[in-house]
């Protein structure tokens, strides 16, 4: 059981975004994670004994906790975004039987139906206004946040393919390509004009030095959507994206599970995706993909989530120094899960990793 780290790690956020944009060399390895599972983070806290010292009444300990648990664990930054936009969808749930059990369950979106089904429902539906979302996270993170971290501004925008299918159901979309294109045409356009109007806000705050878009757009053997559609209704926005990131002086991550073979060229080229984030051994090694694209983007993460609930110490540190020997030199490597930090991987799997990493 590791109960403490031998190396400590400050935060960085300049060598971070220089690691990302394949500025030489770094000087350590980084880490990332597009999220950490509540469950996962209050057990970190509890071993680690990190909160102690903060106030659960004090109206910004939910922030104050995102520092403490991001700054221990070697990250350089905090994941934050605008506030209360909520998107009513069709869920499902299960019984989560991990071992930080979830007690709510797990739910999942419907995928046989969404919302928006004809156009009676496109017109009824609440659409959440951006310019309405609370900045209240973000203004404490501008004068609170310690110099030496940033803000990963990740969250509530970017998700064009997730919540055209989402608002829709993956089936009820695939159908309206061929039968109501004119409704699908209607939805795509009211998300990009909603994720504008919120990155142009995202942007505006100074701390917010890296943006993270995420769209998971694929499953194992290719993508969701034809990729003549997903050109359409997705990569046009995630490109609108990448260019208010850059125009701004960020970097614009993508992350997005499936495997992306037949678009890698147009998310590189076109969208202008300074980093891919979410691998999957069975689609796609990281260390593949960094022979691969590593001269063109960043890489991220890597460290499959199915090897690390299923792999013993030994071999989740012999998989994270290969992959670091391989993804390291020239810098435009992250090290961190191939997904997240799900409640299911064993707590001691993962801060192995962590370990591995610190001692590289």
């Amino acid at each position: 059981m590791i109960t403490r780290f031998p190396k400590e790690v400050i935060p960085n956020w300049e060598g971070l975004k220089r690691c990302i944009m394949r500025e030489g060399a770094p000087d350590r390895v980084y880490h990332i994670e597009l999220f950490l599972d509540p469950e996962m983070q209050d057990a970190v806290s509890e071993r680690f004994g990190l909160l102690k010292s903060l106030d659960p009444n004090d109206p910004y300990y939910p922030h104050r906790k995102q520092i403490e648990i991001q700054s221990f664990l070697g990250y350089d930054f905090v994941r934050w975004s605008l506030e209360r936009q909520e998107w009513p969808l069709n869920y499902d749930s299960a019984q989560d039987t991990a071992q930080l059990t979830r007690s709510s369950g797990r739910n999942f979106v419907n995928m046989h139906r969404g919302p928006i089904t004809n156009w009676e429902e496109f017109e009824r539906y609440p659409w959440p206004a951006p310019s309405q979302a609370s900045t209240q996270g973000l203004e404490w993170f501008e004068e609170n946040l310690p110099e030496n971290m940033c803000v990963m501004g990740s969250g509530g925008f970017a998700h064009f393919a997730e919540h055209l299918t989402w608002l829709m159901g993956y089936e009820t979309c695939c159908m309206a390509l061929m039968e109501q294109r004119d409704l699908v045409e209607a939805i795509a356009k009211r998300l990009l004009d909603y994720y504008v109007v919120f990155m142009k806000r995202l942007l505006a705050f100074d701390r917010v030095k890296i943006t993270w878009g995420s769209d998971d757009m694929g499953f194992r053997s290719g993508p969701l959507l034809s990729p003549a559609d997903l050109r359409e209704f997705v990569l046009s926005g995630h490109a609108v994206m990448a260019r208010m990131a850059h125009e701004a002086g960020r970097p614009y991550l993508l992350h997005s599970c499936g495997n992306l073979s037949l678009l890698m060229d147009e998310l590189i080229e076109d969208v202008k995706i300074d980093a891919k984030h979410s691998f999957e051994d069975t689609i796609e090694d990281v260390r593949d993909a960094k022979r691969a694209y590593g001269h063109r983007i960043a890489l991220l993460g890597g460290i499959d989530v199915d090897f690390l609930c299923r792999s013993s110490e030994t071999e989740i540190r012999k998989r994270v120094r290969d992959t670091l020997d391989v993804c390291m030199p020239g810098g435009g490597y992250c090290l961190g899960t191939g997904n997240s930090v799900a409640n299911y991987i064993p707590l001691d799997s993962y801060l192995t990793m962590l370990d591995e990493g610190r001692r590289y």
